[in-house]
């Protein structure tokens, strides 16, 4: 992987999603019935998301419990999910197209490095962890040597999950005034 596209990657993963998001808002042709797949698409993203940050204590300890059982990284695997709902409710294929080349272009680097800083971080206890746990797309069965994490409201406060619940309610607000202005 070249490094310095994963720098990159990492360095513009948010202000590209704004530019996304801003172009989705712009350009999208919501109507009740695309909301309504549009949220049944992006809400396990959202739980997802919310439960996995409600396990997380970055830069602490190497988080391998709740959804971190499955995957290395529900907190991306939820973005998908959310992403691919907005794109629907969108009503737009441009933004859909969109969302997907952002997703793989961006997201694919940015799990690479963030799965070698871990290794460095946590060295063998990763690699064992990383040998059984798939690094995007989920298990059927969580892995047996999960930590001892439990859920905490706490975490998920700490990290500031609810401000995705927020944005996504707010766009889904949006794209509901719009559909109703149609």
């Amino acid at each position: 992987m070249d490094k310095g596209y994963a720098a990159w990657a990492a360095r513009w993963r948010v202000p590209l999603g704004v530019a996304l998001g801003l172009a989705c808002l712009i350009l999208s042709q919501p109507t009740f019935k695309l909301l309504g797949a549009g949220a049944l698409t992006a809400l396990p993203g959202l739980l997802l998301r919310a439960l996995a940050a409600g396990y997380l204590t970055k830069n602490q300890s190497l988080t391998t419990a709740g959804p971190y059982a499955y995957t290395r990284n529900p907190l991306y695997l939820g973005s998908l999910l959310m992403g691919l709902g907005l794109a629907l409710a969108s009503g737009s294929w441009l933004i859909g197209g969109a969302f997907l080349v952002y997703f793989l272009a961006v997201y694919g680097p940015v799990m690479r490095r963030e799965a070698e800083g871990l290794q460095r971080a946590f060295g063998e206890t990763y690699t064992q962890y990383a040998r059984e746990v798939p690094l995007f797309l989920p298990r059927w069965y969580p892995w047996r040597g999960t930590g001892g994490e439990t859920f905490q409201w706490q975490r998920y406060r700490r990290n500031r999950e609810y401000q995705a619940a927020l944005g996504y309610l707010a766009v889904l607000g949006f794209f509901a005034l719009k559909a109703w202005l149609r």
